[in-house]
């Protein structure tokens, strides 16, 4: 599966943005797909998970109550909306692809997606 992520922007603090992931491929909704972030000189961070079924969604604590992860699988897309935030939301946002059970990715390594997309920026000012 090939992945890519668009979406990304210059923000005000309080402000939203919606971030698409579009895969290609036939069976997208076998997969587990996540987004996460990294800044610069700082590890990749895990944000968001949802299985395949969309039913499923895992969040880093920080972003819980305001980031939702959602699916269209008709459309090949996962989206994250990202709501109420901050400057320490700045970061370049990935999205990510497996076909391991969610669950299992969570529980053992929440890094551990095989398909990767490029990075698309996200600059929340203050």
């Amino acid at each position: 599966v090939q992945l890519q992520a668009f979406g990304g922007g210059l923000v005000q603090a309080g402000g939203s943005l919606r971030l698409s992931c579009a895969a290609s491929g036939r069976t997208f909704s076998s997969y587990a797909v996540g987004w996460f972030r990294q800044v610069p000189g700082k590890e990749r961070e895990f944000v968001a998970a949802t299985d395949g079924s969309g039913e499923a969604t895992y969040y880093e604590d920080s972003v819980k109550s305001r980031f939702t992860i959602s699916r269209d699988n008709a459309k090949n897309t996962v989206y994250l909306q990202m709501k109420s935030l901050k400057p320490e939301d700045t970061a370049v946002y990935y999205c990510a692809a497996d076909r391991t059970p969610l669950i299992v990715i969570v529980t053992t390594d929440p890094m551990g997606f095989s398909y990767w997309g490029q990075g698309t920026q996200v600059t929340v000012s203050s």
